[in-house]
């Protein structure tokens, strides 16, 4: 009977003096920092690595440095030229000040996505729809800097906010596409317009060229030849120079047909001579 006595007395002493080993020695890894408070008093950061504490009288809570990813939800924004989208976007974040994460906020977390959905709605809300598609960069900066603002107190450093998708609704979508497609044929009518200038300058160089020098045209004649008889071409074209129609038509031009001759009147018909009746004598 006394043997169990001791036994039992050895196992509550050994639970004792492990619960006080528990709470006087802990590890703090190297991403992470222990605040210490001494009877509700802040004493300050500590770590990394192995921490020893006055037991019921010193007490710890860990914070982690590392770079928190926290995805913002999706929020219903209403553009600058009333257009209604859903935008959902990403911050980075990490703390800076151990003692401020503690003691200054209660959830620095849930804090922080709390301020960074609000800022997205009301940034976003003040931006047109095309600013949003086509100047995102300066739109994640603004978001930057306003959350990291209000975070500061907090200990937080936020580094980056990135949007990461709009969702348009689809009439928007059509609108845009019939947009984007007028937009193309204006550039592509622009482009056959300057492409019809520039080579009608070229032609009116060439044909300065070929009409100082004529000479010219016959070795174009020639390199359409070349151009023209491609291999397994059995059609042979062979352009006739302007000089040989010109000298042709001039010589048909200088023999002119002789006017014709006009064709004689026919005579009018003789009329009969009646011959007048004879006078009766007296």
């Amino acid at each position: 009977m006394l043997m169990l006595e001791s036994l039992i007395v050895i196992a509550v002493v050994g639970f004792f003096l492990l619960i006080v080993l528990s709470s006087t020695v802990k590890v703090v890894q190297e991403y992470e920092r222990g605040v210490v408070f001494r009877l509700g008093r802040l004493l300050g950061p500590r770590g990394p690595g192995l921490i020893l504490l006055i037991p019921f009288i010193e007490r710890m809570q860990k914070v982690d440095l590392r770079t928190v990813t926290m995805d913002i939800p999706a929020q219903e924004v209403i553009t600058r030229d009333n257009v209604t989208v859903r935008v959902n976007a990403v911050a980075y974040f990490r703390v800076l000040d151990p003692n401020a994460a503690t003691v200054n906020v209660a959830d620095f977390v849930r804090a922080t996505s709390q301020i960074a959905q609000t800022t997205l709605r009301s940034v976003l809300g003040q931006s047109a729809l095309d600013d949003l598609l086509s100047e995102r960069d300066k739109i994640n900066i603004q978001l930057q800097q306003i959350i990291d603002e209000q975070t500061e107190p907090w200990g937080i450093k936020v580094s980056i906010v990135e949007v990461k998708d709009v969702e348009l609704p689809q009439s928007m979508q059509r609108a845009m596409a019939r947009q984007a497609e007028a937009e193309r044929e204006k550039r592509a009518k622009i482009i056959h317009a300057e492409g019809e200038f520039q080579a009608s300058q070229q032609l009116a160089e060439a044909a300065e060229v070929i009409n100082r020098n004529p000479v010219t045209i016959q070795l174009r004649y020639l390199q359409t030849l070349t151009e023209i008889g491609a291999e397994k071409n059995t059609t042979v074209v062979f352009p006739l120079p302007i000089d040989i129609v010109q000298a042709f038509m001039g010589q048909a031009g200088s023999r002119r047909p002789e006017p014709a001759q006009p064709l004689p009147t026919p005579a009018a018909p003789s009329k009969p001579v009646v011959p007048a009746p004879a006078a009766a004598d007296d």
